[in-house]
């Protein structure tokens, strides 16, 4: 365990579910990455290749993150998990000196500090993503541009049904960045509201709306308004494939980094 010298293993937990098998398909194919576990606690026993196809690694499914660590020698694990168990597995990747890429939304602040605080401790770096689509995190990006000029700004994200935070976690990036970049809040008029949640909620300021549809897979609009002019920054995974460029880049630099890296933003210069 530890930075790899050659060859990046990784631990992959979540392997089943439907980002799971993508990442299996798209992490086996990759140069410089050889997938050697697979855990996943609804399909212990059962092949990773069968569930996700001939692209993915011939691996038997385990059911205990810790066990697959201690016996694969991985140098990063990639979890998509759920919030509380993502959080946990990353501790317990640390404390093994592997550096945990977690692509489960919804971690909170305190999840955030712990896992940075348990980088500190084992000097082993971890990054947390909240979108991996590349066009995700430029459209993130230029948002946290406008967001200096035309500060009156509301979020809608929209999801498959299946999706079971809400707001996402690229939602709340988004709103965190506007909130930094912006100087001060829009003072607004007073409402009428008629339907509670109408509205939706405000992340550092910023409302925001969640929308979940059958047929959606990842989608989100920024909308801007100014004197006389409106702008909208708008991106759309239409497939999951659109993630896997940006999951491989993250399995390939997590070592490259420091503590706790929060997003893909610093590795796009």
């Amino acid at each position: 365990m530890g930075k790899p010298t050659g060859i990046i293993r990784v631990c992959l937990v979540g392997a089943a579910g439907k980002m799971g098998q993508e990442t299996a398909r798209a992490l086996g194919q990759a140069t410089g990455i050889e997938v050697v576990s697979a855990v996943d606690r609804a399909h212990p026993g059962e092949s990773l290749r069968a569930i996700a196809g001939p692209r993915a690694p011939d691996l038997v499914i385990q059911d205990k993150v810790g066990a697959a660590l201690d016996a694969d020698e991985a140098n990063v694990l990639v979890d998509f998990t759920q919030p509380g168990a993502a959080a946990n597995h990353a501790e317990s990747a640390l404390k093994r000196g592997v550096a945990p890429v977690i692509g489960t939304s919804g971690l909170s602040a305190q999840d955030l500090r712990d896992i940075a605080q348990v980088c500190a401790e084992f000097d082993t770096p971890a990054m947390v993503v909240p979108n991996f689509a590349i066009g995700g995190v430029l459209m993130m990006r230029f948002a946290q541009q406008a967001a200096k000029w035309l500060p009156d700004v509301e979020v809608v994200e929209m999801h498959h049904d299946q999706k079971v935070d809400a707001p996402s976690g690229t939602a709340t990036r988004t709103a965190e960045l506007i909130a930094g970049a912006r100087q001060g809040q829009p003072k607004r008029g007073e409402e009428l509201i008629k339907a509670e949640g109408v509205r939706g909620g405000t992340i550092a300021g910023v409302p925001v709306h969640s929308v979940r549809l059958k047929g959606l897979v990842a989608h989100q609009m920024v909308m801007f308004g100014g004197l006389g002019e409106t702008l909208t920054i708008r991106h759309d995974s239409l497939d999951r494939t659109s993630f896997m460029p940006g999951v491989i880049l993250a399995v390939r630099e997590v070592w490259s980094r420091t503590g706790l890296t929060i997003g893909l933003d610093e590795l796009l210069v």
